[in-house]
């Protein structure tokens, strides 16, 4: 392969290969992100090639390239360079390069087409050794023979005869042909009756029985599990007799399957079909009179049928549970982000399908044109009505009349104090969790005394910090000055990266291994990689694999010659001829006895150590540094630094064995922080959140407000207050934070009243009734950001008793197990009459009285 042409570029053939003479030229960060990007917009073309890469990797090319809008600012930064196209995330096994199971694309993975691929492997290389993961594009009706050997599930019994029943992975075939093949897998008669059978993730199962559907239709994808079933009796279900299939449900109690990653979409429904006003909506067919095809904002009205459709079933067809296939299909046909079967976000399903139903149910068939009008020293209550009636005339639906209530938006400009006060319609409240200034970070300590084994320390930094807050609050642990320390990522035997004191602690995820090394600031750190080098085989070349921890060697400064004519050399100490360094290694290189065998070698390599640059150049006990190949990023000699390389001890297979102590090599010692209890999660109201919503704050730079005054951006100040509440509140709990660099999960326990929530202190319209609201579903996240599991809580209308619902799983709940800090959505509906706390429309808002088909729902 082409030798890359960036920062810490290295060919990718064997370490022992001269490195290419000639480079092909990389094109600027600009050009890289605009010629990627433009190829990932490849459609897929039957026989088409596209490529796997690790999603770490990929994500740090493209913040080296600047690839999304927060990550513009270090563009080209060195500590960002990718290095080699590294997939060894993807493999169980390194050797084989044998792929992990359950990969998940966009989480694990990235797919690029071919001439991606060939562009990336031509600027950055591959990582040495390793083979591209190649797969080829097939239509859905093509049919390929099964790849994968078949598991034994289990022996069930029917008429006390054996029956086999088998799990295959597939990749993309029509049901019948799958049935044909593992007909021939399985030995089973032609004569003898089968059935097929989807088993979804959650141990829920559906019947394949439209064997001439193609495999979109079926719900079929990759990694799916299939049970084929011989029956020894006609018209017998041995899935049902095994208790593979549960009794009925009582209304509302109906499950949803997992068809591959969808538990976020059952979750949002689950929670849906729990707000009675609108579950009855569609199972009166009330919403047959009102789809409004011919609305260019709609879906024609298809997502408002298929919507209506899995309610039915959901309420009235007794099932244990259901297969959201149809709903699912129509969402992605609208929607294509929720097309495949990655994990997605509940609140943003929820989102789109409350703004879908909406236009497909809306019942202006025109909407009209109406400016909008700022107060203008307006009384609110003018200004409000306005702003509601002109909402309705063009918005008039189901969903408005539910769910959607009116904002007070309020802007100061902080020169001409110009007053700007607009009011504006929402759907849900999305509610900012307070969030902890400091974080918990372990690091590992690296005294400059070879003597001493590294230490783990636990400090707290300032979560928006940089490296010189890590460094201050270790030195007050460790007692070393903080300009004496270099932080360090330590990932795969290797320096992953080396931080300036500048960067930003949002750079260091929980996961990663940091090291803190000491520096002499007479001696230079040294990176040193150990590598073991395997022997050649039958016509192939040697090969050589990372391991152990990585050293920061420290080299005296003074020994370092800097002249334009002269290599760099580590000459001996002027006192004895030789420095300890040096003379450790020499004994170790030259053997213990005296012995002319070397346990080890030095070479020169790239900063990722799997590409040899040149063997390291001796004279006697004297190591010559080349300026041409700086060994440290931070050299005080090149200004501005060489492409960084560092130095690898290549140990042979025997001498590994016979001399390196791999567990005293990785063992330390846990300073008394690591043994303090850490403190407990605070726990957060959820009138907090509500509180912060509407505190008043100050535009950022990057959102700045036009003022008409001043004719010019400011960073105006701005509050959000409510005015009106709808009679279903939803609440977003905001648990997702992003910004430049930073990307987190809070898992903040928010405590929130299951029942009597008074929102009339926060509601500022002063002939507003009374807001007293009563939960009634929770949709839940587990787990951490771009993955984790979504469940669902609701209280069922009929029997007014919580259910737990775990995809195709529903369950009995009770109140004590609903407030946990897995609550991501919460939905709320307001008190109605006979409780004689339902407020009717503001008279402000214009809205017009309840009807009585409003209040079929008591809770």
């Amino acid at each position: 392969m082409a030798e890359g042409g960036g920062p810490d570029s290295g060919s990718a053939a064997d370490s022992d290969s001269e490195p290419v003479a000639a480079q092909i030229p990389t094109p600027s960060t600009e050009n890289q992100k605009q010629t990627i990007g433009s190829l990932l917009k490849t459609t897929l073309k039957r026989g088409d090639e596209w490529y796997l890469i690790d999603s770490r990797w990929f994500k740090q090319w493209k913040k080296y390239v600047g690839f999304d809008s927060w990550d513009m600012y270090n563009v080209g930064e060195r500590s960002l360079y990718p290095g080699p196209i590294d997939n060894s995330g993807l493999f169980s096994d390194q050797d084989t390069q044998a792929l992990k199971e359950h990969l998940i694309d966009e989480l694990d993975y990235v797919l690029v087409p071919t001439e991606a691929w060939n562009k990336l492997v031509s600027w950055y290389s591959c990582l040495e050794g390793q083979k591209p993961i190649v797969r080829k594009v097939v239509p859905l009706k093509s049919c390929l023979p099964l790849s994968v050997s078949p598991k034994l599930l289990c022996d069930l019994k029917v008429n006390l005869k054996q029956m086999l029943t088998a799990l295959v992975h597939y990749t993309c075939l029509f049901p019948d042909t799958i049935e044909k093949e593992m007909r021939k897998l399985f030995n089973i008669p032609s004569e003898k009756e089968t059935r097929l059978w989807n088993k979804y993730m959650s141990n829920t199962y559906e019947q394949l029985n439209k064997p001439d559907s193609t495999v979109q239709d079926a719900g079929l994808f990759q990694g799916q599990v299939v049970l084929v079933i011989p029956m020894t009796l006609k018209n017998t279900d041995p899935l049902k007799q095994h208790n593979l299939c549960n009794s009925q449900s009582q209304p509302g109690l109906c499950g949803l399957s997992n068809l591959g990653n969808t538990c976020f979409m059952n979750s949002a429904l689950q929670c849906l079909s729990n707000v009675s006003p609108l579950t009855e909506y569609f199972l009166n067919d009330q919403y047959e009179a009102e789809i409004n095809r011919e609305n260019p904002l709609g879906m024609r009205g298809e997502i408002a049928e298929a919507y209506a459709d899995l309610v039915k079933q959901m309420w009235m067809s007794r099932s244990t549970y259901v297969a959201p296939r149809t709903f699912k299909t129509q969402v992605g046909r609208f929607a294509p982000q929720f097309s495949g079967y990655q994990q997605q976000d509940s609140q943003e399903l929820l989102a789109f399908l409350l703004d879908g139903l909406h236009e497909d149910l809306n019942r202006v068939k025109k909407k009209p044109y109406l400016a909008l009008r700022d107060a203008e020293g307006r009384p609110d209550e003018i200004v409000a009505k306005e702003a509601w009636t002109n909402h309705r005339l063009r918005n008039d639906s189901v969903i408005v009349d539910i769910f959607h209530g009116l904002f007070k938006s309020t802007l100061v400009c902080p020169e001409c104090s110009k007053v700007s006060v607009t009011f504006d319609p929402f759907c849900y409240l999305t509610l900012p969790l307070p969030m902890k200034k400091d974080r918990t970070m372990e690091v590992f300590l690296v005294r400059s005394d070879p003597q001493s084994r590294p230490t783990q320390y636990r400090v707290v930094v300032p979560k928006l910090g940089t490296v010189t807050d890590l460094c201050s609050a270790l030195s007050k642990l460790c007692g070393i000055p903080p300009e004496h320390m270099v932080v360090a990522d330590v990932y795969n035997h290797r320096f992953h990266k080396i931080y300036r004191r500048d960067d930003g602690l949002n750079q260091i995820m929980e996961k990663d291994d940091i090291f803190v090394q000491e520096e002499d600031r007479e001696r230079m750190n040294l990176p040193v990689y150990f590598r073991e080098r395997h022997s050649k085989h039958m016509g192939s070349s040697s090969s050589t694999s990372l391991f152990g921890q990585p050293l920061l060697i420290s080299v005296p400064r003074h020994n370092l010659v800097a002249d334009e004519a002269m290599d760099h050399q580590v000459s001996p100490e002027p006192e004895n001829g030789q420095s300890e360094e040096e003379e450790e290694a020499s004994d170790l290189e030259n053997g213990s006895n005296g012995e002319t065998s070397k346990l080890f070698t030095f070479s020169v390599v790239n900063s990722y150590g799997t590409v040899n640059i040149s063997p390291l150049p001796c004279d006697g006990n004297v190591l010559k540094l080349n300026r041409q190949r700086c060994y440290f990023k931070a050299c005080p000699i090149c200004s501005p630094p060489a492409a960084h390389s560092t130095v690898a001890i290549d140990w042979d297979t025997e001498s590994k064995k016979l001399c390196y102590d791999e567990q005293e090599a990785e063992a330390y010692e846990k300073h008394e922080s690591m043994l303090q209890p850490q403190k407990k999660k605070t726990t957060v109201a959820l009138r907090e959140c509500i509180e912060l919503f509407t505190t008043m704050e100050t535009l950022g730079e990057h959102d700045p407000w036009y003022c008409p005054t001043c004719k010019k951006h400011q960073q105006a100040t701005k509050k959000f207050d409510l005015w009106s509440l709808p009679r279903i509140l939803v609440v977003h709990l905001k648990r997702f934070s992003y910004n430049r660099c930073w990307r987190d999960k809070l898992d903040t326990l928010v405590d929130f009243p299951i029942r009597d929530l008074n929102m009339s202190e926060f509601v500022c319209d002063p002939k507003a009734g009374p807001y007293v609201y009563d939960l009634i579903a929770v949709s839940n996240h587990y787990g951490g950001m771009g993955g984790g599991h979504y469940t669902a809580y609701g209280k069922n209308k009929v029997e007014e008793k919580w259910y737990y619902f775990d995809d195709s799983s529903v369950s009995s709940a009770s109140e004590d197990q609903i407030v946990t800090k897995a609550a991501y959505v919460l939905f709320y509906q307001r008190r109605d009459e006979e409780s004689h706390a339902t407020p009717q429309p503001s008279a402000s808002l214009g809205g017009a009285p309840e009807s009585a088909d409003d209040h079929m729902d008591t809770n």
